[in-house]
């Protein structure tokens, strides 16, 4: 099964979360930080969004930083996703 993300929308998978500290601590789970990291798995077409024109600028395969409590996290064939607008992006890491 596929995710076929419409109109502005992007389907990211998020590096993992760092377990533990600089200085080796290991935190628990609900101590580790969202990551922010991910790379582009699917996009959108673009199109006409609340009546403005929108480009899209990430593709498939970038590495990218998103806002960190952005989108909407979705569990598909095992693997987690989280699907954002591309407004959400804040830059591709090259």
């Amino acid at each position: 099964m596929t995710i076929k993300p419409l109109l502005d929308k992007v389907v990211l998978q998020l590096d993992e979360a760092e377990e533990t500290t600089a200085s080796g601590i290991v935190l628990s789970t609900a101590a580790q930080e969202k990551p922010q990291f991910a790379n582009v798995i699917a996009v959108g077409p673009g199109g006409m969004v609340d009546g403005n024109e929108v480009k899209m600028y990430v593709k498939v395969g970038d590495k990218v930083i998103a806002s960190k409590y952005a989108g909407t996290d979705v569990k598909l064939d095992g693997e987690d996703y989280t699907i954002v607008r591309q407004s959400d992006i804040l830059a591709i890491v090259e």
